[in-house]
C-alpha cells in the first residue's frame, strides 16, 4: 500500500479544496482528464527553450574548437611582404581570416551524403611553433618529463597546458575591469552583455583556443601544410624542395604524423612585380608540385584608414590567452590606444585571402581528409569491426594478461610504447583516433562516436590511460552532438561512467586540469542545451568542474553562475512549476554573487542578486530576503566586512544600536580572515551566517549559507 503524503499548500490549493486532506494520496492527484501522467515523468522536468541565438552562440563555439589546424611554413622574402604592409608575417595576416571560411562548405560524410557548413573555419598555426612547444616546457616534474633519449611525453605538454588556466582568468579579469577598453580585443558585441552570457562565452572560448599537441588526441596535429614562396624569390622552385625537406625534418614530436597535405603558395606582389612572369611561374609549379598550389596577388603597400579601399584587418576571435595577454600588455607598454591599435589592409587584399583560403579548404583540405577516412574506414575499421579483428583483439587481450608469458611476448602483444606513452602514427591505434578526430571536425557525429567507443576497448587493454580518457572525453561530447535522446540509461551508464572515468585519469593520472576542465565545460553546455533532467545532469559536472579550482577565481564565478543557469532551464510541470529546480538556480546565483563580491566584481555581482531576488521576494527566510536587499542596496561598495557585520534581529532599531557596540576584537578577526582569503563567522548579534526562521519563531544552531537555503522550499 502506498504511504500517505501530507500535500503543501501550493499543491492543496492547485489540486483542491475537496482533497486537501492531509492522508490524500499524491499518486492520485497527478490524474488529468482523458490521460494519466506518471509520477516519474512529472517530476522529470521540461526544460524551458533556450533562445536560439544563445544555442547557437553554445554550439558555434564548440564546433569552432575542433577544427582542421593548417600549419604555415613561408620563405624570408613572403615575411619582406608582409613587414611592408606594416605586419610581422603572413601568418599574422591570414590567421582571423581562416576562423570564418568564405560561403558555403561542403562535405560528403560516411554514409555517402552531402553536408553543406555555413560556418565552416579552419585553424592556421606556425610549424616552428609546434616544433618548440617540447623546448619550453623541458622539466621534471609531474607529468612533465622528456623521456627516452628527448622524446616527449604526451602527458607533458597536456599537464604544460594547465598552466593556461591561470592566464585565462586574468585575460577574463582585464575584461570584466575594463569592457569599455578592451571591447574591440575579443569580447563578443552582445545585446545581452551584462547578464554575463558573453563573459561565460568568452571564457569558454578562451579555454579551448589553445588545444597542446598530444600524443593522445590529433585535433591540433597538422592537416596540412601551407607552404609559400614570393615573386621576389631569385630560385622559387628550390626554394619550394628546401622549404618541403625544411619541415619535414623539423624537429616535431615523434606522435605528430608528418604525411600532412602540402599546399604551395605563390605571393605576387601587385605593386613591383610583373603578373606575367608571376603567372608563368605559378604554372610551372603547378607543373612540378600538382594541384594543390594557388597564386595569392596582394599589395605591398601600406594601407592607412585613409584610403579608398582600406578595410580594417579582421580581429582573431580565437587567440590563445597567452598571445592575447602578450599583445594587451605591449599596447600598455607603448601606450597605444584601442582605436590606435586597428590595422587596414586593402580590401582587395582581403578578397584575395578570403578566395585562397576558400579554394585551399573547398578544394585540397577537405577532400585530403575524406579520402583518408574513407580509406581508414575500409582498411581498419571495419577489419577491427569483422570477426578476424575481434579474434585479434580476444589474442591480443589473452597474451597481455595471462601472467604466464614472457616479457618479449607482452610487449610485442601492444603498439603501445609506455615510455613515450604515445602510438606511433602508424599504428592502427593511432590511426583510427585520427579517423575519429577527423570525422568530428568535419561534423560526421555518428561515425566519430562509433570510432571513439570502438578504440576505447583497445586503449583500456593496452593501458593508455591517457588515450582512454581521451576516448571516453569524446564519445560522450560525440553522442551528446548526434542529437541523440539523453534516456537514464544513457545518463547512468554512459554519460555519468565515462565522465568520472576520464576526469579521474586527467586529474589523478596526470595533473592534466585544463584537458578535465575542457572535457567538463563542453560537456555541460551540450546537456544543458538538451533541457529537462539533462539541464540538472549539467549542473551537477559543472559543480564537479569547481572542485578543479577551489580558490576565488573569474572561471570560479562564472562557473558558479553558470551552475545556476543550468538549474534554471528545468522549469518544472504544471502551474506550480513541479519538478523544477528555481530555488538552486537562485541559491548558486546568490553564491556565485558572493565569489564576484570576493574579487571585487561588483556589476556582476549585483546581476547575479538582480536574478535570484524574484524567488526570494516572499520566502520564509526573513534574514535571507534582507541580506539580499543589502546587496541589492550597497552592491557597489559591499565588501566581506559588510556581509559579516549583517543584521539577523527583527529589532531594526535595537540592532541599530547595537551596531555602534561592536565589538572591536571580533572586527580585528574578521580583516585578519579577510586578508587571508577566509570568509568571517561570528555568533551572537554580528554573523556571517545566515540563519532561517522557523515556525513558532526560534533559530535553530548555526548553519552555513548552503544549508540554510536548502533547509525548505520556496
Amino acid at each position: 500500500m502506498a504511504l500517505p503524503l501530507e500535500i503543501p499548500p501550493r499543491a492543496r490549493s492547485a489540486i483542491g479544496a475537496s482533497k486537501a486532506s492531509p492522508m490524500y494520496n499524491l499518486r492520485s492527484s497527478i490524474v488529468s482528464t482523458g490521460s494519466t501522467t506518471s509520477l516519474a515523468s512529472l517530476f522529470a522536468g521540461t526544460g524551458a527553450s533556450l533562445p536560439r541565438d544563445i544555442v547557437d552562440d553554445i554550439k558555434s563555439v564548440i564546433h569552432h574548437a575542433f577544427v582542421p589546424h593548417i600549419a604555415v611554413h613561408v620563405s624570408d622574402d613572403v615575411n619582406d611582404i608582409i613587414r611592408e604592409k606594416g605586419l610581422p608575417d603572413l601568418y599574422q595576416l591570414i590567421r582571423s581570416y581562416g576562423e570564418k571560411v568564405q560561403g558555403r562548405i561542403t562535405a560528403r560524410d560516411s554514409q555517402g551524403s552531402s553536408v553543406t557548413f555555413e560556418d565552416f573555419a579552419v585553424r592556421f598555426v606556425r610549424l616552428s611553433d609546434i616544433a618548440q612547444r617540447p623546448d619550453r616546457n623541458s622539466r621534471n616534474g609531474a607529468g612533465s618529463t622528456l623521456r627516452n633519449g628527448g622524446q616527449w611525453d604526451g602527458a607533458s605538454a597536456e599537464s604544460m597546458n594547465s598552466e593556461e588556466l591561470p592566464l585565462v582568468d586574468e585575460l577574463l579579469d582585464l575584461h570584466l575591469s575594463h569592457a569599455e577598453e578592451l571591447i574591440e580585443t575579443s569580447l563578443a558585441t552582445e545585446a545581452e552583455s551584462h547578464t554575463g552570457q558573453a563573459f561565460y562565452l568568452l571564457y569558454l572560448r578562451k579555454l579551448l583556443s589553445g588545444f597542446p599537441v598530444t600524443s593522445h588526441e590529433t585535433f591540433s596535429h597538422p592537416v596540412a601544410c601551407l607552404i609559400a614562396i614570393s615573386s621576389r624569390n631569385p630560385s622559387p622552385i628550390d626554394t619550394l624542395r628546401q622549404l618541403y625537406k625544411s619541415g619535414a625534418e623539423m624537429e616535431i614530436p615523434g606522435y605528430v604524423n608528418k604525411e600532412y597535405l602540402r599546399y604551395y603558395v605563390l605571393v605576387h606582389d601587385e605593386d613591383k612585380d610583373d603578373i606575367q612572369k608571376s603567372t608563368a611561374l605559378f604554372e610551372q609549379m603547378k607543373r612540378h608540385f600538382g594541384l594543390h598550389c594557388h597564386l595569392l596577388r596582394i599589395r605591398s603597400s601600406m594601407c592607412i584608414v585613409s584610403d579608398e579601399d582600406s578595410v580594417p584587418l579582421a580581429k582573431s576571435q580565437w587567440l590563445p590567452a597567452s598571445d592575447e595577454l602578450a599583445e594587451l600588455h605591449s599596447r600598455q607598454e607603448d601606450d597605444i590606444e584601442g582605436d590606435s591599435l586597428s590595422r587596414f589592409i586593402h580590401g582587395s587584399d582581403e578578397s584575395a585571402i578570403k578566395t585562397m583560403i576558400r579554394e585551399m579548404v573547398a578544394q585540397s583540405i577537405i577532400p585530403f581528409m575524406e579520402r583518408n577516412i574513407a580509406s581508414w574506414n575500409d582498411q581498419i575499421l571495419s577489419r577491427r569491426k569483422g570477426i578476424g579483428g575481434r579474434v585479434l583483439s580476444f589474442s591480443r587481450r589473452f597474451l597481455g594478461s595471462t601472467a604466464t608469458r614472457s616479457a618479449t611476448n607482452s610487449a610485442t602483444a601492444s603498439n603501445f610504447d609506455p615510455v613515450t606513452n604515445s602510438y606511433d602514427p602508424v599504428t592502427p591505434e593511432a590511426q583510427m583516433r585520427k579517423l575519429a578526430d577527423w570525422a568530428f571536425m568535419l561534423r560526421d557525429w555518428k561515425l566519430a562516436y562509433d570510432v571513439y567507443n570502438t578504440i576505447r576497448t583497445d586503449f583500456n587493454n593496452d593501458k593508455a590511460w591517457l588515450h582512454v580518457a581521451g576516448a571516453q572525453e569524446m564519445t560522450i561530447i560525440s553522442l551528446l552532438l548526434t542529437g541523440q535522446a539523453i534516456t537514464p540509461k544513457i545518463r547512468t551508464d554512459t554519460i555519468d561512467v565515462y565522465l568520472d572515468a576520464a576526469c579521474y585519469s586527467y586529474v589523478t593520472r596526470f595533473r592534466a586540469f585544463y584537458a578535465a576542465l575542457r572535457c567538463l565545460l563542453v560537456t555541460v553546455e551540450l546537456l544543458r542545451l538538451s533541457g529537462g533532467s539533462s539541464a540538472e545532469l549539467a549542473a551537477k559536472w559543472a559543480i564537479k568542474a569547481l572542485d578543479l579550482n577551489i580558490r576565488p577565481t573569474v572561471g570560479r564565478a562564472l562557473i558558479s553562475q553558470r551552475v545556476g543557469d543550468c538549474y534554471a532551464v528545468r522549469q518544472g510541470a504544471g502551474s506550480g512549476g513541479w519538478g523544477g529546480r528555481r530555488r538552486k538556480a537562485a541559491m548558486w546565483h546568490v553564491l556565485a554573487a558572493d565569489t564576484w563580491i570576493q574579487l571585487g566584481k561588483y556589476a556582476q555581482a549585483r546581476h547575479c542578486i538582480d536574478v535570484a531576488m524574484p524567488r526570494y521576494m516572499s520566502t520564509e527566510f526573513v534574514y535571507i530576503r534582507r541580506f539580499l536587499d543589502q546587496l541589492k542596496l550597497d552592491s557597489g561598495h559591499v565588501n566581506l566586512l559588510d556581509l559579516g557585520s549583517m543584521k539577523i534581529s527583527d529589532d531594526t532599531e535595537k540592532d541599530s544600536a547595537d551596531t555602534d557596540d561592536v565589538d572591536e576584537e571580533k572586527v580585528d578577526i574578521a580583516e585578519a580572515l579577510i586578508e587571508e582569503g577566509e570568509k568571517p563567522r561570528f555568533d551572537g548579534k554580528r554573523r556571517s551566517i545566515l540563519i532561517p526562521q522557523t515556525a513558532n519563531g526560534d533559530a535553530p544552531g548555526m548553519m552555513t549559507m548552503e544549508e540554510s537555503f536548502n533547509d525548505r522550499p520556496l
